[in-house]
């Protein structure tokens, strides 16, 4: 079952159960989702397409809790945080750091990357590798800090 089959149902759930949080939240999966495929690409979306745009979405969300909470708008950040919640639902179960460590570090040993120079030929495989299943922040992070 397709992204947008799943995002559907969940819809009809979450009206019935007068869920506004995650009402808003499918219906910006919804609304992306359609964008993706009027635009100049046009066609069906692929599956990682699809996980791309749902953490855009999800990076979205993330830096705006960020500002709001800086600014000491708690009132704002929370719908964020909530939103976030409902996103990663359809979104790979993530790496934790350690995981997405390993894979670095086997990266860098198989590209024989030895220093800042590399990181993007690293960033990328990663990037590639991992693919849903970790933020691009974080890889870069870890990266960067192997490369140092």
């Amino acid at each position: 079952m397709g992204l947008q089959q799943k995002v559907m149902e969940q819809m009809k759930a979450a009206m019935k159960a007068k869920d506004t949080v995650a009402l808003e939240s499918l219906r910006a999966i919804k609304s992306a989702l359609l964008m993706a495929q009027t635009s100049g690409k046009g066609g069906e979306l692929t599956e990682d397409d699809e996980i791309q745009l749902v953490q855009k979405l999800v990076k979205q969300r993330k830096d705006s809790a960020t500002i709001f909470k800086d600014q000491g708008r708690e009132d704002l950040a929370e719908p964020e945080l909530a939103q976030i919640a409902v996103l990663e639902k359809f979104l790979p179960e993530q790496l934790t750091e350690e995981e997405i460590e390993k894979v670095v570090v086997q990266t860098i040993d198989a590209t024989g990357a030895s220093g800042m120079k590399d990181m993007g030929k690293v960033m990328g495989m990663v990037s590639k590798e991992l693919a849903g299943q970790a933020d691009g922040k974080t890889i870069s992070a870890i990266v960067k800090q192997k490369l140092a």
